[in-house]
């Protein structure tokens, strides 16, 4: 990879990090205003509002807190999700990290992910958020293996692990066509992973706030624009494995990329304010039950296709 290519790479990825978050921002408090029925304000500037507001606000902190946990996990995570942007193909020539084994590289985001989110509750030292903690790492498993089976399930038309060669397959064919029940298992884990919704079990209300219970100031900003960034790198790399990336007839192929991005978002937020909250037991016994059977039937049905 060239110098000016590796420039634009890198800008390419950050400037889609900092647009799609405040978009996934702007999104959620135009979909809160609509569900809760209250009088919005402009969507456009709410996120720069409370982002504003967070910036300037006190820090808190407990007593004898693990400071660089505190101070590094947020930031990480939001790297995590910048690293899961720069395997999003753009068009067929422009790829920021084009890896051979691109879906592996995804996969290891996700535990790491975990990890980062169990740093989250441990940081603090205090009860509630490391009881979020263990809660979400508890839970943690059940969205890997889900994640994992549905992603192979996708490789295996393409018979690559690269990301391009998996939006390559789809031209003609989108997978959420050929895999109908990859594309919802897969939101699911997008939720989970970016503790949205129904499934944000760490900043729990019945832990009266979890691990955000301890959160204030410029720590609360980088996790608020963390999990909006991970929201928007699921929602692309769910948009390359199973709606065809950049495909698309007459418009070029970033902006189908856009905008079937933007599409996933507003789905993963919509169901984030819409499905009912389960406690943590009952969803665990729903992951292992019901969504990893379902899963591997789609890795099979998905393997027999591509022995046929």
């Amino acid at each position: 990879m060239t110098s000016t290519l590796l420039i634009a790479s890198a800008c390419t990825v950050l400037l889609a990090l900092l647009v799609g978050a405040y978009c996934v921002a702007a999104i959620d408090g135009a979909i809160t205003a609509r569900v809760t029925g209250q009088t919005p304000g402009n969507p456009l500037l709410i996120p720069l509002q409370n982002a504003a507001r967070l910036w300037h606000a006190p820090h808190n902190e407990t007593e004898t807190p693990d400071r660089p946990a505190l101070r590094l996990a947020p930031v990480l995570y939001l790297v995590l999700a910048a690293m899961g942007l720069a395997l999003v193909p753009w068009s067929r020539d422009f790829v920021p990290v084009d890896l051979t084994t691109g879906i592996v590289f995804w996969g290891a985001i996700e535990p790491l992910a975990t990890v980062l989110v169990f740093l989250k509750g441990w940081a603090p030292n205090a009860h509630f958020p490391l009881l979020g903690a263990y809660r979400y790492v508890s839970l943690g498993l059940s969205y890997i293996l889900v994640s994992m089976f549905v992603l192979i399930g996708v490789a295996l038309p393409a018979e690559s692990l690269q990301i391009s060669a998996v939006v390559d397959t789809q031209a003609e064919l989108w997978n959420v066509v050929r895999q109908p029940l990859g594309l919802p298992l897969f939101l699911v884990v997008g939720l989970g992973v970016s503790f949205w919704g129904p499934l944000n079990f760490i900043d729990a209300d019945d832990l009266h706030g979890g691990a955000a219970s301890e959160e204030a100031g410029r720590v609360q900003l980088l996790w608020s624009t963390g999990r909006a960034a991970m929201l928007l790198a699921f929602s692309a790399i769910a948009a390359s494995a199973f709606l065809g990336g950049w495909h698309g007839p007459w418009l070029p192929g970033p902006v189908w990329l856009i905008l079937k991005t933007l599409a996933v978002v507003v789905l993963l937020v919509i169901l984030g304010h819409t499905l009912p909250r389960v406690s943590p037991e009952r969803f665990l016994t729903i992951a292992w039950v019901i969504l990893l059977p379902l899963s591997f039937l789609s890795l099979a049905g998905a393997g027999v296709e591509a022995l046929l």
